[in-house]
């Protein structure tokens, strides 16, 4: 401190004589330490060059999580790091799963003033998931969904305006289309507040669902292909929205219909890539979507470290290919049981696309979504590992595994219903098998094209 008192009054003070021949030998000084410290850190290899202070020491919190995966859930100093807003951090909290198994008091309370909040990921599952929760728990005071309508009341019992639930199907999408975790934590408090108009401090539990990488990504092609855009996703980071340099579109015109999957490959902005990684990170540690500022390796790195954080911290997450591993884990950290177990979905329509596809393309596939790769395995790891946890306290875990979704009267009621809206898996089951016909049918509409042309190129025997 008495050194910078000096430097600033004495080397740009230019009335003072000692000022003016200090003056060449302080800007000499500080051009020699910016070129060593370039020397030091080329390319912007460095994080402190890269990062802001209070961002720095948001990341040194991360790369200690990358380290030793887990992170102590009484670690005050790291949560605060990584709060978007510590003044909504006062009055709200996010619980965690240790959070919920460590305290009883932790434990979700449908009546008090706990929010279960959805961060949906788009070709996860999500839609047949939030239907789930919107129409087939076991509830008290089951949600009041109306034919027609895409949004249901979900309300706490005795209340008439107090959502328990904060999803597409209860608020719709009031934080923007798909939000991400950037736009939720920063956004659900206020409107649930607009909602239930009052002012409250909750407790949220975050969950999401996540799916593996390369099905997921083939997923996204189809529906993009066959014409859906999310165009209108606000990304909200930082207080704004990303500019169109910032974040250019890959394509002209109001959709991407009947885009090749080459084409949704190459296109260096398209948002498909890495999307669970991203959504789950906390992207104002990397200035958004500017990605002008960090190096491409830096920038990755805080990102995966930022995701595997965050969902560590959620008191539920579930993968689809684990679903009776995902429903036994919902229904014993919240103590809320589903009507019906779900699916297993061994076929769909991206695993069916999988099999006509160019080894080539495939791993292009993976290396450009190298983040979501490596993050999936990482969550596989924790399901399995709060899994094992969670089996470990249930004395009549066999029965309980068993019989998920097996709540008799109600179950059959349910059954008899027919009712597709309420287990949208059977719905997907009967297009899969549309679409396997209409494959064989091509297939062999394609083997007696080809034979019929062998059988015309055969010269007669003379």
């Amino acid at each position: 401190m008495i050194f910078g008192y000096f430097f600033e009054k004495q080397c740009f003070n230019k009335r003072l004589p000692i000022g003016k021949l200090l003056l060449p030998v302080c800007l000499t000084i500080i051009l020699l330490s910016t070129l060593f410290v370039f020397y030091l850190c080329p390319e912007n290899g460095c994080a402190i060059s890269a990062l802001t202070v209070s961002q720095y020491s948001r990341y040194r919190t991360l790369s200690k999580f990358a380290s030793f995966k887990r992170l102590s859930t009484n670690s005050n100093q790291n949560q605060a790091n990584l709060t978007p807003n510590p003044t909504l951090a006062e009055r709200s909290k996010k619980l965690s799963f240790e959070d919920v198994l460590s305290d009883n008091s932790s434990v979700f309370d449908i009546k008090a003033n706990d929010v279960i909040v959805f961060l949906h990921i788009q070709k996860t599952g999500g839609t047949s998931f939030g239907r789930h929760l919107v129409k087939d728990l076991n509830l008290v005071n089951p949600c009041e969904c109306k034919k027609g309508r895409k949004r249901c009341k979900c309300l706490r019992p005795d209340s008439n305006a107090k959502l328990w639930l904060f999803s597409r199907y209860t608020t719709g999408w009031k934080c923007g289309l798909h939000a991400d975790w950037t736009e939720l934590t920063n956004c659900v408090d206020s409107v649930m507040d607009e909602s239930e108009k009052t002012v409250t401090k909750r407790r949220y539990f975050y969950i999401t669902l996540l799916r593996e990488p390369v099905a997921r990504f083939l997923s996204e092609f189809r529906h993009v292909q066959r014409g859906a855009t999310w165009k209108s996703s606000r990304h909200w980071c930082g207080g704004r929205t990303p500019t169109s340099k910032e974040l250019p579109p890959c394509y002209t015109g109001i959709d991407w219909r009947d885009v090749t999957l080459e084409e949704f490959i190459n296109c260096s902005h398209n948002l498909a890539v890495n999307r669970q990684t991203r959504m789950l990170a906390d992207l104002t540690l990397v200035d958004c979507y500017n990605t002008s500022i960090k190096a491409r390796k830096l920038r990755d790195s805080i990102l995966l470290q930022s995701a595997k954080y965050n969902l560590n911290k959620m008191a539920f997450f579930g993968c689809s290919e684990y679903q009776k591993i995902s429903q036994y884990l919902f229904e014993s950290t919240f103590k809320l049981h589903f009507m019906h177990p779900f699916i297993q979905l061994n076929e769909t329509h991206s695993s069916l696309m999988r099999d006509e596809i160019d080894e080539n393309l495939l791993e292009k596939i993976k290396k450009i979504n190298h983040l979501d790769i490596q993050f999936y395995e990482f969550a596989k790891q924790l399901l399995f590992e709060r899994f094992k946890l969670m089996k470990s306290r249930d004395s009549n875990f066999e029965y309980n595994f068993s019989h998920l979704g097996n709540l008799g009267p109600n179950e059959e009621r349910l059954l008899s219903q027919q009712n597709l809206e309420t287990f949208p898996e059977f719905r997907i089951l009967k297009k899969i098998e549309r679409q396997k016909k209409k494959l064989k049918a091509l297939k062999q509409k394609k083997n007696r094209s080809t034979l019929y042309q062998n059988k015309s190129n055969i010269e007669p025997a003379v």
